[in-house]
């Protein structure tokens, strides 16, 4: 969401003057649109690299770009938060949609997005096999989607943050309940999948970045919704993301877990790389207690392929836990906020 504070003349000036500049205002309608690295853009903007790199330079100094380090290589996206981001935002608002500039780096974008549509089915065909053996283990996804989003509920939400995102699908499944979103996971190529999923679905409200889901790279109590999605199972200490998430929730944010309940199917250790057979309600409860989480429901989706015994297909366990805290303002006025726990009222 933008920053509303209205901000100084000294900063409005900066600000106007960052953006003053015919490639710094291309980089900011391309950046506006999609997650980029240098490489990316001297490939849409035919320009050099020292060039561009400070061009890049001049707008994150200006507080308009937001830089992140991926391994070896940097990405780049608009700031859509911060003093100059609400004037940033009418600027290329008011672009005209038919210049020619623009709409030869929007054909040289599209040229990027589909080089990583193709690398994102190159990874997919090299691993089908493991995703096909991975569905077949548990119930229908549509089953846990649909279960998923009855949990969350419609009512709107400010941020999400999707820990191990994977193929980057729960932006896209809760695209019409946030504003803003990050998904984050260790592997680039799956983030190389995420990317080409937020480009092919136009979620340019939503962003990916590397990390460990053990020590996220996000800031805390900044989050409305966090969710971890078939993830835990992997991990040699779950409890670690679990603590994790609890600290990004934002006073009164939701935690949704989705995972195996508990289970004999040794094969999937070997096989898939699974750590933990599944998880009980008693383990989860007292993991979310221990965080200050408090437990609101939880449901288990048992299967129906009666061409299957029960040991052949997992059960699936979704959680849902509410942050015990609330924000509440201050007697002086809304931008003296405090954080205090329900417990203690």
């Amino acid at each position: 969401m933008l920053d509303r504070t209205a901000i100084s003349l000294d900063k409005t000036i900066g600000v106007l003057r960052a953006v003053g500049e015919p490639t710094r205002l291309r980089l900011l309608a391309l950046l506006s649109k999609s997650d980029l690295n240098v490489t990316d853009l001297i490939e849409i903007l035919s320009q050099s690299q020292p060039r561009i790199s400070r061009h890049l330079k001049l707008l994150a100094e200006a507080g308009l770009l937001e830089r992140y380090q991926e391994g070896a290589w940097a990405y780049f996206r608009a700031a859509d938060d911060g003093p100059g981001a609400q004037i940033v935002s009418g600027l290329l608002a008011r672009l005209d949609a038919n210049d020619q500039q623009i709409q030869r780096d929007g054909q040289r974008l599209e040229a990027v997005r589909n080089k990583r549509a193709r690398q994102a089915e190159q990874f997919f065909s090299v691993n089908a096999e493991n995703w096909n053996r991975l569905r077949k283990i548990h119930i229908d996804e549509a089953r846990v989607e649909e279960a998923m989003l009855e949990m969350v509920g419609s009512a709107p939400v400010h941020t999400l943050l999707d820990m191990g995102t994977g193929t980057g699908r729960l932006l896209e499944l809760f695209s019409d309940v946030y504003t803003r979103a990050i998904g984050v996971d260790t592997s680039r190529d799956m983030l190389a999948v995420a990317r080409s999923t937020i480009d092919r679905t136009g979620l340019s409200f939503a962003q990916v970045r590397q990390g460990d889901i053990t020590m996220l790279p996000t800031p805390n109590n900044s989050f409305d919704l966090v969710t971890i999605h078939q993830v835990l199972h992997y991990l040699d200490d779950p409890n670690e993301a679990v603590n994790e998430a609890a600290k990004a929730l934002a006073p009164g944010g939701r935690l949704l877990i989705v995972d195996f309940a508990p289970h004999t199917r040794d094969d999937v250790r070997s096989e898939q790389a699974h750590i933990r057979l599944g998880f009980s309600h008693e383990q989860m409860s007292a993991w979310l207690d221990d965080v200050g989480l408090e437990l609101i429901e939880t449901r288990d989706l048992e299967p129906v392929d009666s061409a299957k015994s029960s040991e052949e297909l997992l059960t699936v366990t979704l959680w849902l836990a509410r942050d015990r805290r609330i924000l509440i303002a201050d007697d002086i006025g809304t931008d003296n906020n405090k954080i205090i726990s329900t417990e203690t009222i």
